[in-house]
């Protein structure tokens, strides 16, 4: 082979070698920033570009999606005086690619620096108590002051989560020791409640089974009272029917003569009765005496007979 030829051949695989190296395809959420003779050219973003060979360089390669950093435990004093660990994740997004590349060296780290020191300034002004309560409070107090410092850098801070607050294991004791305390309060407050419910569920129906048996009380001594007035009532109605049909029978013929047959036996019986319970006969000193209370008697019958 020729000299030429082969001198040919090296200066395509040059030329192509050459033509190669200037062809860059940026991926999608990405942007190059190039350098023309070592001053920023421009940036790239996603898609395909030329570069002239031996002038530009692609010096900053950044993505342009959000990015979650893990910030380093870190210990914190609270307001009073407790030490503690607190670790959390930044996240954060770039927004202009030359601030990014020529704002700062390393926006993640200065990121991440920046939310330690400003996490160690929030926990201060908090008690330990209150760290657990005001979260949301520590990641806003931080994504605000993260993201104002980091504005330069043309990076935006989205959001700040803390992930855990550890006191030491002393304070970790006392307050398992309160929670206890706290959760058999509570056990001691929910049972007195239940068994004074109880009581009252009792009393009321203790007081619902007096006033029922007092109303059966009540009711039964009205329907005896009722049950006696109606026997008197009929009583009276039919002692009133026989005297009506005694006086009837009295005006007939021989009326009066049973009379006073019947008022002899009734006298006569009555002696006859002192005599058996007391073991003694007692007799009228004038048997005439009978004669004249039957006629004593009479009388009054036919005066009542006559009205």
């Amino acid at each position: 082979m020729e000299p030429i030829t082969i001198i040919l051949i090296g200066l395509i695989i040059f030329v192509f070698l050459v033509f190669v190296n200037t062809i860059r395809i940026v991926p999608q959420r990405s942007a190059f920033i190039v350098e023309r003779l070592g001053k920023y050219n421009a940036t790239l973003e996603a898609g395909f570009h030329m570069l002239i060979p031996f002038t530009d360089k692609v010096s900053y390669k950044l993505t342009l999606k959000e990015q979650a950093l893990d910030v380093p435990s870190q210990v914190c004093i609270t307001k009073d005086n407790i030490s503690v660990e607190v670790d959390g994740i930044l996240y954060l997004q770039v927004i202009d690619p030359m601030k990014a590349s020529y704002g700062i060296n390393n926006y993640q780290f200065a990121a991440a620096q920046l939310a330690q020191t400003t996490m160690r300034s929030v926990i201060g002004k908090l008690d330990l108590d209150r760290t657990f309560e005001e979260r949301d409070t520590i990641n806003t107090a931080i994504v605000d002051a993260v993201d104002k410092a980091s504005e330069p850098w043309g990076v935006k801070v989205t959001r700040y989560e803390v992930k855990n607050i550890v006191p030491p294991q002393s304070i970790k004791d006392a307050m398992e020791k309160q929670m206890r305390a706290e959760r058999e309060k509570r056990a001691l407050i929910a049972e007195s409640e239940g068994d004074k419910q109880a009581k009252i569920n009792r009393a009321e129906g203790d007081k619902q089974e007096m006033i029922a048996k007092s109303e059966g009380e009540m009711q039964k001594r009205i329907n005896e009272a009722e049950g006696r007035g109606q026997e008197i009532e009929r009583v009276a109605t039919a002692t009133a029917m026989g005297i009506r049909e005694i006086a009837k029978a009295i005006n007939e013929e021989g009326g009066m003569n049973a009379v006073n047959l019947r008022v002899a036996e009734q006298y006569l019986g009555a002696f006859s009765n002192l005599a058996k319970t007391n073991n003694t006969i007692i007799l009228p000193n004038n048997l005439t005496d009978v004669a004249g209370m039957i006629a004593t008697a009479m009388s009054v019958i036919k005066n009542e007979s006559k009205k």
